[in-house]
């Protein structure tokens, strides 16, 4: 039987001493954005990481764009307060609708943000056959529209808005059934436009990769963009000055929600122990 096929876009060995001294904030409308932390500490192993999850508002996918934007300012202005030289904005739907802002708020520290990989899955498809997976909110917003235009054109792109499954993935189980019943509806309308690639435009999708190919059979290339993220924050760093107190790797976790349910997540999911704290 064909092995499951889950991509992430590929990338060199990461070098052991990348991230040394800096301080990296990064935040998500909840738990999703523990996939890119993952992918941060892997190829920045040095750094101080401090990441927020908005789990009091989440999911940002299904809030209004004055909100996010809102929420993306206050937050990252506190992440900015921690010491934090670069902040990745680890959510597709705060990208989306909030990262322009944020550059135009703090044009001098190095903003990173996700998007749904349409690229790198157009480059993939053997038939040009692509879903994309994503929150109401990312496939509704002009940026989502102009990477498609930009990089879709030769393939048949079909967008599967997912609502309710970031908020299922919040609870942190991973295999319920009410989780499983969600990816098997959202699954289905990509099964019948036969399509060979599948890009993950919501970073708590990669939790539940396992399930979406189960669900869409292993023939399916699965696309998270966790690793191109971590990738674009090295090189966005890289000519930073690091903190002389911030020598030693450390994670510190903020959130609105419970402190104990995140550090339990964070602990389960990625083997992560950390200070968990409210965010004031």
């Amino acid at each position: 039987m064909t092995q499951p096929d889950i991509v992430t876009v590929a990338a060199p060995p990461p070098d052991t001493r990348l991230g040394d001294g800096l301080r990296i904030g990064l935040f998500d409308s909840g738990l999703g954005g523990l996939s890119v932390l993952r992918a941060l500490r892997q190829h920045m192993p040095q750094a101080q990481l401090l990441y927020i999850a908005d789990s009091a508002n989440a999911p940002y996918g299904e809030r209004d764009d004055a909100f996010i934007a809102e929420r993306s300012l206050a937050i990252s202005g506190f992440l900015l307060s921690q010491g934090a030289q670069a902040v990745v904005v680890a959510c597709n739907t705060a990208t989306a609708m909030a990262v322009h802002t944020l550059r135009q708020r703090w044009p001098e520290v190095p903003i990173v943000g996700v998007e749904p990989g349409v690229k790198p899955a157009v480059a993939l498809s053997a038939r040009k056959r692509i879903g994309v997976l994503a929150t109401p909110g990312t496939l509704a917003s002009g940026k989502f529209k102009r990477l498609i235009e930009s990089h879709g054109h030769d393939a048949l792109i079909v967008a599967q808005p997912c609502p309710g499954l970031a908020k299922e993935i919040e609870f942190g189980q991973l295999d319920s059934p009410a989780l499983r019943t969600l990816v098997e509806t959202f699954s289905a309308p990509l099964r019948q436009a036969e399509v060979d690639t599948v890009v993950l435009g919501c970073t708590h999708y990669p939790f539940v990769a396992p399930l979406f190919q189960q669900a869409l059979g292993p023939e399916v290339c699965i696309i998270d963009t966790a690793e191109a993220v971590a990738r674009q924050t090295q090189r966005v760093s890289a000519g930073l000055a690091g903190h002389a107190e911030s020598s030693q790797p450390s994670t510190r976790l903020w959130t609105t929600g419970s402190p104990a349910h995140l550090a339990q997540v964070a602990e389960r999911w990625l083997g992560l122990r950390a200070e968990v704290s409210t965010l004031p």
